[in-house]
């Protein structure tokens, strides 16, 4: 899958290949990708999102794609609001209102686990997603989700490894810092904790259909106990930067295979963003060693 677009200063250039271990078997893709505008204008709020099903897990890639479009259709129906909270840079309700839309989802996938009776560990998939406001005076980026990935941004042609740890502090702490040496690294500097922001009303339930009260507004238990803590940033661009979000199967490389970073850093360190084939050509980089799916979506500043 391929997809591209350009809204105020920002354009986004995304795709999700079949990895050469599961050609070489014959198997479908188990990531998932799906990128969507919700509003017109100003107002319009982009959203990508990937997931990951789990290894030889029975149908993996629709479970992937199920996750994808039931998020997807939550932050349609809350986008006016989602919006309104990235333009005043409300983290405190962005995090809970997302963890809460994230958290029902994966109930569903636990729910469709027990009608069809299998282990809800197998029927489940990693997820990863990024907000992109199309205002071109708003430069928060939102990224949020649940599960083994990447989040990356190349500033000054230096690769900073993003990615939260999960848990509360990283739910409502600022654009993290800088660092690194041209590379992704496995960890970050540690952030001083924030003091916590007043409780915000709730979003709206991502299924319509489910029965109860809604969720209180403070993040509640891990959406889903199979994989790592629902994890949260919101970070302001700045021209020129470059934010890469992606699954495992580039997440890995890039962090542990200095080339393959150097030669992104070479390549997408630039004013414009690259066109869709040479953005295919560059995801496709093959490092030896690694052969999973793989699923990018990169963010060019003007």
């Amino acid at each position: 899958m391929l997809e591209g677009a350009r809204y105020g200063t920002l354009t986004l250039r995304a795709t999700s290949l079949r990895g050469d271990s599961a050609r070489y078997r014959g198997e479908p893709r188990r990531d998932a990708l799906l990128a969507v505008r919700f509003g017109i204008g100003d107002s319009a709020l982009v959203l990508v999102a990937m997931a990951s099903g789990q290894p030889a897990a029975p149908g993996a890639h629709r479970v992937a794609r199920e996750l994808c479009e039931w998020i997807a259709a939550a932050v349609g129906r809350n986008q006016a609001r989602l919006t309104e909270d990235i333009h005043t840079a409300n983290r405190g309700a962005l995090s809970s209102g997302l963890h809460r839309l994230t958290g029902r989802a994966y109930g569903r996938l636990r729910a469709g686990a027990t009608v069809r009776g299998l282990a809800p560990a197998d029927h489940t998939a990693s997820v990863r997603c990024l907000l992109l406001p199309a205002h071109p005076a708003c430069r928060t980026r939102v990224f949020f989700g649940v599960g083994d990935g990447g989040l990356f941004r190349l500033r000054d042609g230096v690769w900073q490894d993003l990615e939260p740890a999960g848990g509360e502090r990283d739910t409502v702490g600022g654009p993290v810092l800088g660092y690194g040496s041209g590379r992704p690294t496995a960890q970050q500097p540690p952030e001083q904790p924030q003091p916590p922001l007043p409780p915000q009303p709730p979003y709206t339930q991502a299924d319509p259909s489910s029965a109860g009260p809604a969720a209180p507004s403070a993040p509640g238990p891990n959406p889903d106990p199979a994989h790592e803590p629902f994890r949260f940033r919101a970070s302001v661009a700045r021209p020129g930067d470059t934010l890469l979000v992606c699954s495992a199967g580039l997440a890995e490389p890039l962090r542990g295979e200095a080339a393959l970073a150097d030669r992104l850093a070479e390549r997408w360190d630039t004013a414009e963003a690259p066109g869709l084939a040479a953005f295919l050509a560059d995801a496709q980089t093959g490092v030896k060693g690694y052969a999973d799916d793989r699923t990018a979506a990169a963010v060019w500043e003007a």
